[in-house]
């Protein structure tokens, strides 16, 4: 499968959007900054960006994009399914994401099935915050605090 790439400018940095005509496979964080594909960009991708691009200027709350089915566990891909439905604007504890998903006691494993997650924003794992503070993120806290904050969810 060829696969192309296309960066999208944001206050904190370019995202990058990778996919081919038919799937997204790929979300890049900022802090995973790599060059943009030559050429036109497949019609996915094109859409992606176009969407993604609208979420970060604040003119979209929700994603229609085909996104690849991958190889992943059980347990992640129900992390992730469990994450695309925190609505745009509200967080979620790792405890909560934990019970909702019947596993009350694995709040360190969302933790690691958010860190794998291939397309970050669009499913939503910046939402995902700990008990007392933002915690973590894999683009940083400074790219979870935007994201949170364009949402209109400020944290300390």
């Amino acid at each position: 499968m060829e696969l192309f790439r296309v960066n999208v400018a944001s206050p904190v940095g370019e995202w990058g959007v990778e996919g081919n005509a038919k799937v997204i496979t790929r979300i890049y964080l900022p802090s995973e900054a790599g060059p943009a594909s030559r050429g036109v960009a497949p019609k996915a991708v094109q859409a992606c960006a176009q969407q993604l691009a609208e979420y970060l200027a604040g003119k979209r709350k929700a994603f229609h994009v085909p996104l690849l089915q991958l190889a992943a566990t059980p347990f992640q891909l129900e992390v992730w399914e469990a994450l695309g439905e925190i609505p745009f604007g509200e967080v979620r504890t790792y405890a909560e994401v934990a019970e909702a998903i019947g596993r009350p006691r694995a709040m360190r494993a969302i933790g690691n099935a958010n860190h794998v997650n291939p397309w970050p924003v669009i499913v939503p794992c910046h939402r995902v915050v700990a008990r007392h503070g933002i915690g973590g993120y894999g683009g940083g806290t400074d790219v979870k605090r935007y994201l949170l904050e364009l949402e209109g969810v400020t944290y300390d």
